[in-house]
């Protein structure tokens, strides 16, 4: 009993020790800031805020209570009545974007682009990844970062989310991978749609409440069974919010376009029809909007003729079509699909360019000297009949060969467009020649192989021909004749590089032996650029500075104030050669249209900005949406290949771990921090590498290394991989 006793005597005496035990200055000025900004408006004595961050020894109370004073002088708290305290809110109200991470570091972005704020989970008010919100900031404690509440949402996203359902026997939770959001959606039995355990669905959150650790949502679709192909290619659509189905009622206006062409429209336009005409385009493609027609002149000049598929004769302003296509902006191009801007009875039948049909075209017609010089040009509209498809490989074998149908015409475009490629570049055009990542895929989508298209001379002859047609284009409304005023238009411009990204980069290149210089006239610049690019050409760095130089890129986007084309050198570009795809092109040739026929009155400019806007960042989400279906099929590939060994290079050094691209087939995988067990490795930001504490081992940004395929993750589009 005696032993008992002292036993229960010793863990008393232990319990009290642990309870007394000093905390920490840093901890508790921790615990008291987290406490008044969970509860913002609530006074605070010293004694109720020790009680509550667990202090109770006198020492501690008065050092808390210290501590209150010290953050009310500082301008964090202020005194209400005597003793008592609570945040001082500063009296600044901001608004601005709420920006949610699911590590919970979430922040918002004031108007005008501000210095970001964190807000703490407790204080977001759950609001939702860019949701305009009103935000109470906080009095800004010495040397911490400015934090503040969101008191208001004054305009919701929508609250969409793509996983998978986990279905228990009275309710459901769609588990999501989403980078914004840490917490699963709670789905109650009667919002799950038919759902099924391990589907693939489409949920709307409806509501969060205050006190709830998860949104309450509803099924509005499911895609599929999670890991098949077709549901996995939906669900990516559905994660950037882009459409995977056509509407039927659109459709069905589609279907009801004639497509015979009347005479009276035929009387109005330059006849092609009896000129050599034929498309040049990748062997899978169904919509063919443009056409070349060549024809050599008594002079010895060629005519050339860019035809372009005359969309917006058959589509009509703020018809059903018109608006779809204007929401979509693009056609979305994933792995194995196509997700069209415009119906398929419009893009792969009466709009697209196939042989021994006629079509309504939008022409520029060109006549060009032995220099590639040219003479005159004009722009129209036109009937075609192109005699000939041709695919990139087709007319690369009659450029090689010599030999082939149109093989005089397509040698002498060939001629013509090295020569207007060469004057670009001397112009001071940037040569960005990369190849792209293609997967060879059996019916079912599964990926047998990879390969890279690489452009060639039948690629470049197309590449130099359209942009003509869009420069001439631009030209024409760009630059009026004298005594006429400009007028609104579409034009796609490219900004100069950011001069401290420039630096940032040449400053990376200069630890794999490369130099170049960062000031001077823009087209010094410009070549200085094309010569490193020259220089990296099959070295194992090549894609990695290529990489990196595009990120110093500004991106090229669309607008109706024209500062000119950096990457091409041109004063003056549009897009108006691709109206199958593109709603910008729509817009140029519903513009020229207006110029040219009605010598019509300006447009609305604000109208058009916002149009060029939304179209510019809808082909920002399609290319994200592109490679986030490249990343899929590449981890799909790789999960065969597990517990295999290949040659990389990293491709990119974190504080996390080391990224490697392949050099057999350019996947990206990882290699964690925490599995480089060798050593203690810290992340050295200005080197671009890890450095090994105890042994000085580094592994830099452009190493060769040879890994093996640890892990795939379809779910996250990730592969693991382990040093070799």
């Amino acid at each position: 009993m005696n032993a008992k006793k002292k036993d229960k005597e010793k863990k008393k005496d232990k319990d009290k020790k642990g309870k007394n035990k000093r905390m920490k200055k840093d901890d508790m000025l921790q615990r008291i800031t987290s406490l008044f900004e969970s509860s913002p408006s609530l006074p605070l004595n010293y004694k109720q805020v020790s009680k509550e961050i667990g202090v109770d020894s006198q020492v501690q109370k008065l050092q808390v209570s210290a501590m209150l004073e010290d953050l009310a002088l500082g301008g964090y708290l202020k005194e209400v009545d005597r003793g008592r305290y609570c945040l001082n809110h500063i009296g600044t109200i901001a608004e601005g974007t709420f920006v949610r991470r699911s590590n919970g570091k979430n922040s918002f972005i004031p108007d005008g682009e501000g210095t970001p704020v964190f807000i703490a989970e407790r204080n977001s008010a759950h609001a939702m990844d860019g949701d305009r919100v009103k935000v109470q900031l906080f009095a800004r404690r010495k040397g911490a970062e400015p934090e503040g509440e969101v008191v208001e949402i004054l305009e919701s996203k929508e609250r969409v989310f793509v996983g998978k359902l986990q279905v228990a026997k009275g309710f459901a939770f769609l588990i999501t991978e989403n980078k914004t959001l840490a917490n699963d959606i709670f789905i109650p039995k009667d919002k799950l749609k038919g759902g099924k355990n391990g589907d693939k669905a489409v949920v709307r959150i409806m509501e969060w409440p205050d006190d709830a650790k998860n949104p309450l949502g509803e099924v509005i679709d499911i895609l599929g069974k999670a890991g098949s192909n077709n549901a996995e290619m939906h669900a990516i659509l559905a994660e950037f919010g882009l459409p995977y189905k056509y509407p039927e009622n659109v459709e069905k206006a589609a279907n009801k376009i004639p497509d015979t062409i009347p005479q009276e429209e035929i009387a109005k336009r330059e006849d092609f029809r009896d000129v050599l005409t034929f498309t040049i385009d990748p062997k899978d493609a169904k919509d063919f909007d443009d056409a070349l027609s060549a024809r050599q002149l008594d002079n010895g000049n060629w005519e050339v003729g860019v035809h372009i598929a005359d969309v917006t004769h058959y589509v009509k302003p703020e018809s059903l079509i018109d608006r779809e296509a204007e929401s979509r902006a693009t056609s979305v191009y994933l792995v194995d699909r196509t997700i069209p801007m415009l119906p398929e009875r419009l893009c792969n039948q009466i709009c697209s360019l196939r042989p021994n049909e006629e079509k309504l075209c939008f022409s520029v017609i060109f006549e060009l000297n032995a220099n590639a010089e040219i003479v005159k040009s004009h722009i129209c509209r036109t009937i075609i009949k192109s005699d000939r498809r041709f695919t990139y490989e087709e007319a690369q074998q009659v450029i090689e060969t010599g030999e082939g149908d149109c093989k005089e015409a397509i040698l002498a475009l060939n001629q013509l467009a090295q020569k207007l490629r060469e004057k670009r570049f001397k112009n001071g055009a940037i040569n960005f020649d990369r190849y792209e990542v293609k997967f060879e895929i059996d019916k079912d989508g599964k990926p047998l192989s990879v390969y890279f298209k690489v452009s060639k001379e039948a690629n470049k002859l197309i590449e130099e021909f359209m942009l003509l047609a869009n420069r001439t284009v631009a030209e024409f409304v760009g630059c009026p004749p004298k005594g006429k005023s400009k007028k609104t238009f579409v034009y796609r411009i490219h900004e100069l590089p950011d001069p401290e990204k420039m630096e940032n980069f040449a400053t990376f290149i200069r630890r794999f032996g490369y130099r170049f210089k960062t000031e001077g006239k823009k087209s010094e610049i410009s070549k200085g650029i094309n010569s490193l690019l020259d220089q990296v050409q099959g070295k194992p760095e090549e894609n990695l500075i290529e990489t990196v130089a595009i990120r110093a890129m500004q991106k090229a986007k669309y607008s109706t104030d024209n500062i000119g084309h950096y990457g091409l050198a041109f004063d003056y570009y549009t897009h108006f050669t691709s109206p199958i795809r593109r709603y910008p092109d729509m817009m140029v040739h519903r513009l020229l249209t207006k110029y040219l026929d009605q010598g019509g009155r300006t447009v609305s400019e604000q109208k058009y900005e916002a149009l060029c806007e939304h179209s510019s960042s809808m082909e920002q989400i399609a290319s994200n949406a592109e490679r986030a279906s490249i990343k899929y099929k590449q981890v799909e590939f790789m999960t065969e290949r597990l517990g295999q060994t290949f040659d990389g290079v990293i491709a990119g050094v974190t504080e996390w771990g080391l990224y490697v691209e392949l050099n057999e087939n350019k996947c990206e995988g990882m290699i964690p921090i925490r599995d480089l067990d060798d050593d203690y490795y810290e992340f050295d930001e200005k080197n671009y590498c890890l450095r090994g504490r105890r042994k000085n081992k580094i592994y830099s940004l452009g190493d060769a290394i040879t890994i093996k395929v640890a892990r795939a993750n379809l779910e996250k589009k990730q592969l693991d991989f382990a040093l070799v």
